[in-house]
């Protein structure tokens, strides 16, 4: 089953999906396509009112390189779907989606698409989890698109998000209840690893970018960033009253541990900081263990 969806929330009654997986393809705001696809929560309907109640979706945002349909996206899914329903989406540039990767700019539209979508499909909850590259962009999007007061005004915050983005009418009510940011750097250009000068060598150079392409099946942007975006450890003091869990590997190969602690300095009481021994880098070093955890988290906070 499949459609395409520009993300609205319907002005009259939704429906909730309760049966099968649904793939859709989404419209940002900036026009671009993008593959997502729905799973529903597999617990029963006692068990999911306890555990995330009824409405909870988490939406999964991959790394650099990955897709909606990579394996280690597929395991993540089949965990969290036993708390929650689960909205998985390829980034630009990769998996069956349009566009190209600008490695954490952008594709924070993309984010706001699927949780729109998510809204759009009768979740009065959405919880997003990002690892990598789309720890960084949950991040960004949890400072960017902020919830309405009671008089129904945005928050603090969307004054940013209408400069930074222009974002439309159709994507209103794509923020986040609360965010989980794995595996997330707290700067940019960070270069004091061999697999970021790696990174940086494929996303800056045009060799790099055609490995990209046909090695990793990602097509990537050339040229800089204009402007710079807001950085991961800016977004994350932007980020409260919405709750903020950030997970770090204490073996990460790409980011040392003085990344995590920035980014929950930065948030300050709002956030949560799980520092994981033998852990290594984002949704391939995530076990079922762990896994279970973040989706306990996210259920329930």
């Amino acid at each position: 089953m499949s459609s395409v969806s520009e993300g609205r929330i319907p002005s009259s009654s939704v429906r909730l999906i309760t049966q099968g997986p649904l793939r859709t393809t989404l419209r940002t705001d900036d026009g671009v396509m993008i593959e997502a696809v729905y799973d529903p929560c597999t617990a029963d309907e006692g068990a999911g009112r306890d555990a995330g109640g009824p409405g909870t979706a988490i939406v999964v945002a991959h790394g650099f390189t990955g897709s909606a349909d990579r394996p280690a996206v597929r395991r993540a899914v089949g965990v969290f779907s036993q708390r929650a329903a689960v909205i998985t989406f390829s980034f630009r540039g990769h998996g069956r989606s349009g566009g190209r990767s600008t490695v954490g700019d952008l594709e924070v539209l993309d984010l706001a698409a699927a949780v729109a979508w998510a809204r759009s499909l009768g979740h009065q909850r959405v919880v997003t989890v990002g690892f990598s590259m789309g720890g960084s962009v949950v991040l960004r999007h949890g400072a960017l698109y902020t919830a309405p007061d009671e008089t129904g005004a945005e928050g603090s915050n969307a004054p940013a998000v209408a400069e930074r983005r222009g974002r439309t009418e159709a994507h209103k009510g794509a923020h986040a209840d609360a965010v989980v940011s794995v595996s997330a750097p707290a700067r940019w250009y960070y270069r004091g690893t061999a697999p970021m000068r790696r990174l940086h060598w494929m996303v800056t150079r045009p060799t790099g970018r055609l490995v990209g392409r046909y090695g990793f099946r990602t097509r990537i942007v050339p040229g800089a960033w204009d402007p710079v975006p807001l950085s991961p450890v800016a977004a994350a003091g932007l980020i409260a009253p919405a709750p903020l869990l950030i997970v770090h590997g204490d073996r990460d190969p790409y980011f040392p541990l003085d990344h995590p602690r920035m980014l929950a300095e930065a948030a300050g009481d709002a956030a949560e900081l799980w520092l994981e021994r033998g852990m290594g880098h984002a949704e391939n070093a995530a076990d079922e263990t762990l896994l279970t955890r973040i989706a306990d988290w996210a259920a329930t906070r």
